[in-house]
């Protein structure tokens, strides 16, 4: 059975909402547990928080103030950080509950994560951000719900996604060999280490996202809809349609 594995910024969801919307909104929250204000300083004691900064430091901090400003640097200098991911999905959660975010998606995404469904493909996410932030992105969508669609999420604690072995370990945990899975992605470098895993790999190219190098040879879509078009699955169902 098919699998369609797909990153989230510049693939399912705009570049710019992580940028201009969901990262400010943490940042916010984060400068102000500086004065010992807000939803950190409140709750930063609390098991999830204390563990995902835990995670982040490598030890627990002696204040929210302290988590705070180490998150901060972070963020400023772009680290990856499996930890801080964690921090910002429990910060995000509660803009999510209460209204104030709502997980963009390019217009093609629902309707094509739909009909995947309907068709017997397998869906997943593989992301940078932890599996909390992205099941509220996807649940708290501008959609609406889309969870039930989704059967798996994978963020940097199955590994880096620039690494193969990340992959192949995705691979075996929803049970199917590497080339049954097609991964969508805007990064090239996430992109070439799927197709070393043995992968089939499909390149978004979304407004917004950055030019991919010159001479590439990735196959690239603006579209999920002709990702699902070069599916062997998908191929099969408008096949029926038809006759």
């Amino acid at each position: 059975m098919q699998v369609l594995l797909l990153d989230i910024e510049g693939t399912t969801t705009s570049i710019s909402f992580v940028y201009d919307v969901l990262f400010p909104y943490a940042r916010g929250i984060l400068e102000a547990a500086l004065e010992d204000e807000g939803l950190l300083a409140a709750r930063w004691t609390e098991p999830a928080y204390a563990s995902a900064i835990a995670t982040m430091m490598g030890s627990s901090p002696d204040s929210a103030s302290e988590a705070a400003l180490f998150a901060l640097d972070l963020m400023d200098r772009d680290v990856k950080d499996t930890g801080l991911k964690l921090l910002q999905g429990l910060l995000w959660e509660g803009g999510y509950s209460d209204g104030t975010l709502r997980g963009h998606l390019f217009p093609d995404v629902a309707p094509a994560l739909a009909r995947a469904h309907a068709q017997g493909i397998r869906i997943a996410i593989y992301s940078s951000g932890s599996v909390a932030a992205q099941r509220l992105i996807f649940g708290f969508s501008v959609a609406g719900d889309l969870t039930p669609l989704i059967e798996a999420y994978f963020d940097t604690t199955t590994g880096p996604k620039r690494v193969a072995s990340s992959y192949v370990a995705i691979a075996e945990a929803l049970g199917v060999e590497a080339a049954a899975i097609t991964f969508c992605t805007d990064h090239p470098d996430e992109a070439r280490a799927a197709l070393d895993a043995g992968c089939a790999v499909r390149v978004a190219v979304r407004p917004g996202n950055a030019a991919l190098p010159e001479g590439h040879t990735f196959t690239t879509f603006t579209s999920l809809d002709e990702v699902l078009a070069s599916l062997p699955r998908a191929e099969r169902h408008l096949l029926s349609e038809m006759t």
